[in-house]
């Protein structure tokens, strides 16, 4: 029998029975659906992790005092969460605070920590210091006083964070020397007070009721996984944020970078020399940005293999339907099969037509799967998942579908090829 003769006693089977192919490939359809759905939320999970950390430089090591008794609202920059991306070198510095140690005495980290840091401490290419607090803001287009994420930071915190300014410039050495009333605004925080990055550039805005001068706005960064962004915070001087927001009662984070990505076990057991020569009795939390991305990769990771591991098993139930319903397309077609063979089809030509159906069937599921995947999307997008689509997960989705149905079907198939034609012709 011909191959084309082959397709068309497959199509006319498939088109007599449609709903009976629908409902066999259900299976198919869940099973291709997933697969695609888990590529793609794999592949966006990489790309939010990616872009979390676009603005982490690898090597960055933050430094921040460890207290659970913490006697002031103050935290560290890093405490914001900016370890998981958004450019916060201070990130994962948790909440810091006023501490004491055993002796009751006051730790709070200095500039002069992070010198002794930068002079004893082999391998460090740079350093900077951060805190953050929360205070009242007027000005430009608010009704009415608004609470916001205040940073204190030094000059060289938007170079070691990898910032870009949509406007204006960062503050200078001079700026935190002589603690000048400059600001600079978030992307959000920007368009929140004044409507507009450009309507925010030289303009004045009240923190604590006293003016700072808006000297630039950074260029928009996105959303962070502690669910802070700098996008909605203010920058001041570090030393002017002392002297007119926190006073001294302020735990920063020191972060410091590492030269050789490679050294920063090693410069993390030397921050904590020098640290313990300082502070004897104190704790200290010390974390480093690639810690921090691997335990998120891993974590998309199981998720993916998890998500995997439940396509497979519905890739199975589906072949097993599939299985299930061509065995009683066999018992119900004896008589069919009996004829073919007797008018000179091969055991090769009907197993190949139990095959085709088994794999067309699959086929169909697996593009119902696809169209399904894509409607479910916006539904996942809402809820806060980033889903990224591609063309490869629908071919692999295909793939997946068809493969699955043609192993299920081999057995029927192969069963009905076996089958004795004087037999299958008496069966009723």
């Amino acid at each position: 029998m011909r191959l084309s003769e082959i397709f068309k006693l497959v199509w006319l089977n498939l088109s007599q029975n449609k709903s009976k192919v629908l409902l066999t490939s259900f299976g198919i359809v869940v099973g291709a659906a997933t697969i695609m759905l888990v590529i793609a939320i794999g592949t966006g999970g990489r790309e939010e992790v990616a872009e979390q950390f676009k603005n982490l430089n690898a090597g960055a090591i933050d430094i921040s005092y460890d207290s659970s008794s913490s006697s002031t609202s103050q935290t560290g920059f890093g405490g914001m969460g900016g370890g998981m991306g958004g450019g916060m070198p201070g990130g994962g510095g948790g909440m810091g605070g006023m501490g004491q140690n055993s002796n009751q005495d006051t730790v709070t980290l200095t500039a002069d920590d992070m010198e002794d840091l930068t002079t004893f401490v082999p391998g460090i290419s740079d350093a900077t210091m951060s805190f953050s607090t929360s205070s009242s803001v007027d000005g430009g287009e608010l009704d009415e006083s608004t609470t916001y994420t205040i940073a204190g930071v030094k000059y060289n915190y938007a170079t070691m964070s990898n910032l870009e300014m949509a406007i204006g410039e960062f503050f200078s050495e001079d700026d935190d020397t002589y603690k000048n009333k400059y600001c600079v605004l978030g992307y959000e925080a920007a368009k929140e007070i004044f409507g507009s990055v450009y309507d925010a550039y030289d303009e004045t805005v009240y923190i604590d009721d006293r003016p700072y001068k808006v000297i630039g706005v950074i260029e928009e960064i996105g959303s962070v996984a502690s669910g802070i962004s700098p996008d909605s915070a203010i920058f001041v001087p570090y030393e002017t944020g002392i002297k007119y927001l926190t006073g001294s009662k302020v735990s920063p984070t020191i972060t410091v970078v590492a030269e050789d990505t490679d050294e920063v076990d090693t410069i993390k057991t030397y921050i904590e020399q020098v640290l313990s020569e300082s502070y004897p009795n104190a704790e200290f939390t010390i974390s480093d940005a690639g810690t921090k991305m691997e335990a998120a990769n891993q974590s998309n990771r199981t998720l993916t293999l998890l998500l995997i591991a439940m396509a497979a098993i519905v890739f199975v139930v589906g072949g097993i339907g599939i299985m299930n319903v061509l065995f009683v397309s066999v018992k119900e077609r004896t008589n069919e099969i009996g004829i073919l063979k007797a008018i000179g089809c091969s055991r090769k030509d009907i197993l190949l037509e139990f095959l085709l159906e088994a794999s067309c069937m699959s086929l169909i599921g697996s593009i119902v799967g696809i169209i399904c995947a894509l409607g479910i999307t916006p539904i996942l997008e809402s809820f806060s998942m980033r889903v990224s689509l591609s063309v490869g997960g629908a071919v692999l989705s295909l793939v997946f579908g068809v493969i699955t149905g043609t192993l299920f079907g081999f057995y029927p198939a192969y069963k009905a090829s076996r089958l004795i034609p004087v037999v299958a012709l008496n069966q009723e």
